[in-house]
């Protein structure tokens, strides 16, 4: 038999595949508009010359759209690490950008390497970056499937825990071998810590690869969407990353924790119509990028630079890959998509609200069913939460959580109306009528994330302070909803506001771990890290976002406070259900009913839970500069035990079961900015 796939390789997969019963590697690279390919192969010993090249022959080497070929390895033996060469018409008026000097990356490598010359400048000029271009490394380990006994999947217990893989761990200290600081190996010395602590869901900030010269710290610039960013291995290799990330998922599995990652599918590092060429412009620039009606500028929906064309049948195609990638061969069990509201673009930038094709290709894919889906359902263009977002299934970030509660805390008025919906779990944007059917978990509450203030530095800083980013201070958010609690950062801080930043850590902590939905925060809020009043230190690999372990001894009676919090809510299902409160709670102010007058900062409630844990919660806030006198309005008072007081020292702020006061009358006075969490079975 003739076999010509043999001979002239498949246009599926894309990417490189190793095809074992033949000893073979085959290459599939997607370009619309290309007149010439030439694949580049060079052995560990030069980065610079290809020790093989290969012109692809349109007429056996070409189906459709997609260029391909296949060589075995006995031809090209000392191959190790291969790029493109991609000619066609270099017509930025007409959207093409093609330059057959570039040596380009394929969109589908699994392991990027780069040369010690490599060049961001040199991808960014006219003519060739061999020797200076990232390449692709030729394994056939790349792939791998490993069995695995039933992934973690939590429900009413669900706590995500947003951390960036670098900046966790990378202090000295973090008390982590030295040469796992700041890596996967890293994160998997701590899961001691965040077993302790209790979450049961990682967030990674992004971990594709980036541009290591591109300086965004961060991860939000990503250069490939089927590698792991090299710099978290504990060796700086590609290939070292791909395993340490697989070594990082099988280790949070077995201790129960969920790993879910911050995805960035709306953008790449190649910026705009001045940024560099590394992959996506020079294979096919009008497919994967939206263009303005010029062609020659980029659309730039995301704010930083270029947009992806998610509307495109193959740059959607190379997401769901990525999505797949992700999830067979490495095990995550979610995704958070950043600026997901890009996925509702079209190809001309207008918005398409009823069945964006990428979110109902998600939706239908059998590979991808019961995975975490989150979206960040706004863009610098358009704001989607809640029920105006298509994905109608997904989990999003719920941002009016965040300025709603952040507001009432600060003092700010007409707020209790608020502070109740979120409570609830934001039913007026998760709507579960019989059209909609959402669900209240689908709201992941968060008070801070790692854009804008950290939780100590929300209650330490009235204003943003940037100046290192070396913008002037003109970058990142002015309207943080924060209060210094009387005093602009720590230096020279009396006793009483340190104190009262405390109070209002735990009355945050508290209200996020008391409500209905999903609850997020930010790696180091549990023990006061701070960033030192910078709200967007996207730029900062240095110790502004490192975490700094010495606060865990320092504060670890708020350590404590979390820890307990979160444990106090894993044994009350009652709070996190997969439907509304409804019946089962009841509102009341100090006294009689709740005060919802713009001035009103007061607000009780009783959560009945016999249907779940047999036990009722009753819910006293005091978000008032003064103390206010509260009647527990519900069964007599010796029927209630208080647990939680916010406004009392460690350890009487939150009392261990089993010795919990009971209450020696209906009055409670609880002193300004304070909750009061009392529980009877």
């Amino acid at each position: 038999m003739y076999d010509w796939f043999a001979r002239e390789g498949t246009p599926s997969p894309l990417g490189v595949t190793w095809i074992e019963e033949e000893a073979a590697y085959n290459f599939a690279l997607y370009s619309k508009d290309a007149t010439a390919v030439t694949l580049l192969l060079y052995s560990a010993l030069d980065l610079a010359i290809p020790t093989y090249e290969h012109k692809l022959d349109p007429l056996a080497n070409k189906s459709g759209r997609v260029w391909h070929c296949r060589l075995r390895k006995s031809t090209i033996p000392d191959a190790r690490y291969y790029a493109y060469q991609v000619a066609g018409p270099r017509t930025p008026e007409e959207g093409h950008r093609f330059d057959s000097r570039k040596v380009l990356l394929d969109p589908y490598a699994h392991c990027v390497c780069f040369p010690p010359r490599f060049s961001r400048e040199a991808a960014t000029q006219s003519g060739s970056n061999a020797g200076r271009a990232p390449l692709g490394l030729l394994a056939a380990e790349t792939r791998r499937h490993w069995a695995e006994e039933g992934a973690p999947h939590h429900t009413s217990d669900l706590v995500i825990y947003e951390m960036h893989v670098r900046g966790f761990t990378r202090r000295a200290n973090s008390q982590i071998t030295p040469t796992h600081r700041g890596t996967f190996l890293g994160v998997v010395e701590k899961i001691p810590y965040l077993k302790d602590l209790g979450i049961t869901a990682v967030e990674l900030l992004p971990v594709m690869q980036q541009d290591p010269e591109e300086g965004s710290y961060w991860g939000y610039m990503p250069l490939n969407f089927f590698s792991p960013h090299h710099e978290f291995s504990s060796a700086g290799k590609p290939f070292d990353a791909l395993n340490e990330f697989r070594v990082m998922v099988r280790a949070l599995h077995e201790a129960g924790i969920e790993v879910l990652l911050d995805v960035v599918y709306n953008h790449t590092a190649e910026g705009n119509e001045i940024g560099p060429t590394y992959s996506y412009r020079g294979i096919d620039n009008s497919t994967y990028y939206l263009l303005q009606p010029d062609r020659g500028r980029y659309r730039n929906d995301s704010g930083t630079g270029n947009t992806v064309n998610c509307a495109n049948a193959y740059v959607r195609k190379m997401i769901l890959d990525s999505l797949r990638f992700w999830r067979e061969e490495m095990h995550v069990d979610g995704f958070r998509f950043d600026l997901a509201s890009i996925f509702t673009r079209n190809e001309d930038g207008s918005i398409n609200l009823s069945d964006p094709p990428v979110i109902a290709e998600i939706g239908a894919s059998r590979e991808l069913e019961n995975l975490r889906m989150i979206a960040e359902a706004w863009d610098p263009a358009t704001y989607q939460l809640g029920r105006s977002f298509p994905g109608i299934s997904w989990l999003q970030w719920n941002g009016q959580f965040r300025d709603d509660i952040r507001a009432f805390m600060r003092g700010d008025a007409d707020m209790v109306p608020r502070l109740m919906s979120r409570l609830y779990g934001s039913c007026d944007l998760f709507p579960d009528d019989i059209l909609n059917a959402y669900r209240p978990y689908q709201s992941v509450n968060f008070v801070t994330c790692h854009d804008g203030f950290c939780l100590y530095d929300l209650v330490s800083y009235n204003h943003k302070h940037n100046e290192a980013n070396g913008h002037g201070n003109t970058d990142g958010a002015d309207n943080n909803l924060s209060w210094n609690c009387g005093w602009e950062g720590d230096a020279g801080a009396p006793a009483s506001v340190l104190k009262l930043r405390k109070q209002q850590v735990k009355n945050f902590c508290v209200l996020l771990f008391l409500s209905n939905g999903t609850p997020m925060f930010s790696a180091g809020d549990e023990f006061l890290n701070t960033q030192i009043g910078n709200n967007n230190p996207y730029n900062q690999d240095n110790e502004i976002t490192w975490l700094n372990w010495e606060l865990l001894d320092q504060n670890r009676d708020v350590f404590c406070f979390f820890k307990k919090m979160i444990a106090f809510r894993k044994s009350h299902p009652s709070i996190s259900r997969s439907r509304y409160w409804r019946d089962d709670i009841h509102w009341y102010g100090p006294r009689g009913g709740p005060d919802l007058s713009p001035d009103s900062r007061c607000l009780a409630y009783c959560l009945r839970g016999a249907a779940f844990d047999d036990s009722d919660l009753y819910v006293m806030v005091n978000g008032s500069r003064g103390p206010v006198a509260f009647m527990v309005q519900l069964g007599s008072p010796e029927q209630w035990q208080r647990v939680v007081d916010t406004s009392l020292p460690f350890p009487e702020d939150f009392r261990e079961s089993g010795d919990l006061p009971l209450l020696s009358s209906s009055e409670y006075i609880l002193n300004p900015r304070s909750v009061v969490v009392l529980l009877r079975h």
